[in-house]
């Protein structure tokens, strides 16, 4: 059990669940223009099955990735990062695959029930609709480091993360609860999906060396560890000015503000970042940036709460 909990990567999975997090408490506070109430929108279950869902995908990606990496070989002795399941030997490739399965049917399931409960039979389209998203969701996690044309090897990791764990995770929660396209939640959802794009570019800035060795092309192997810093500094600083943005634009008071606290590890983690000269004291980074943007969307969430505390109290005591 120990080794399974290692190989899940625990210190992902409150990255995972942040766009959830601020996408369910933005329709929490932005009920259906004149159609729904706020206790209408708001649904417990649909919070609870996207949340599932969310962890099932983020194992998932992990089972996947210790898998593709481990029987390509990727993950060797020369490797920086701490040691994987399979290249320790604790879990063989057979017993990974097994659980890749599993994980994916299990992540399946809860997907479909999460779309039972936003639409029912309500609306046949939308249903095909988030299913068929479900099942890309589920290939593309697999499909970053396993097979012969994994896009993971070829720099387009970023661009999976970036839509999945940011746009698709926030905006797509929101649509389950007020089945409306809201763009200004654009704003802090591209934040996330920014600030997880981080996450992931420091672990291919520490794996760069053994990465080029085995011939994974990810984008810092491709753009070299100079611009690798260049490009980890723009992504969590826009991410920074694009939740200010969202803000400034929703009128937040200046009590309301409680997501600038955030902005403090942030703003160590790029000081550490770029005063980095050994790409092994880039591993603990990554945890602080995951924990750093978790904490942005559970403030970010409090201040939507506290401006919406009314709304947020009579759903959280009558809600569904």
């Amino acid at each position: 059990m120990k080794h399974w909990i290692e190989a899940a990567r625990l210190r992902t999975l409150p990255l995972s669940v942040s766009g959830i997090i601020v996408g369910s408490i933005y329709a929490l506070a932005h009920p259906t223009a004149d159609i729904l109430t706020p206790t209408e929108v708001f649904n417990w279950k649909i919070f609870g099955f996207a949340i599932l869902t969310t962890l099932g995908l983020q194992v998932l990606s992990n089972f996947a990735n210790d898998y593709g990496d481990g029987v390509k070989g990727t993950d060797n002795a020369n490797r920086v990062g701490p040691m994987r399941a399979i290249q320790s030997g604790v879990i063989t490739p057979a017993q990974m695959k097994r659980a890749i399965i599993i994980t994916s049917l299990l992540t399946l399931l809860s997907a479909m029930l999460l779309i039972y409960y936003a639409f029912a039979d309500t609306n046949l389209f939308y249903s095909l609709f988030f299913l068929v998203l479900g099942i890309v969701a589920i290939a593309s996690a697999i499909r970053y480091t396993v097979g012969s044309s994994a896009y993971g090897y070829k720099g387009f990791g970023d661009i999976f993360v970036f839509v999945f764990f940011g746009l698709v995770s926030t905006l797509g929660v929101n649509f389950l609860y007020s089945q409306e396209l809201d763009f200004e939640l654009f704003l802090p959802a591209a934040a996330i999906g920014l600030l997880s794009v981080g996450v992931l570019n420091l672990n291919n800035m520490r794996d760069e060396d053994s990465d080029k060795a085995v011939g994974k092309n990810t984008l810092v192997v491709k753009m070299g560890a100079a611009n690798a810093k260049k490009y980890h500094f723009a992504l969590v600083i826009t991410a920074m000015v694009l939740v200010l943005i969202f803000a400034i634009i929703s009128d937040f008071q200046i009590d309301q503000y409680l997501f600038l606290l955030a902005y403090f590890p942030l703003t160590k983690h790029l000081i550490n970042v770029y005063k980095n000269q050994e790409k092994r004291a880039l591993d603990p980074e990554l945890k602080k940036l995951a924990l750093s943007t978790f904490a942005l969307s559970i403030l970010l969430a409090l201040s939507m709460i506290y401006l919406f505390s009314d709304i947020v109290v009579n759903t959280f005591l009558g809600g569904r």
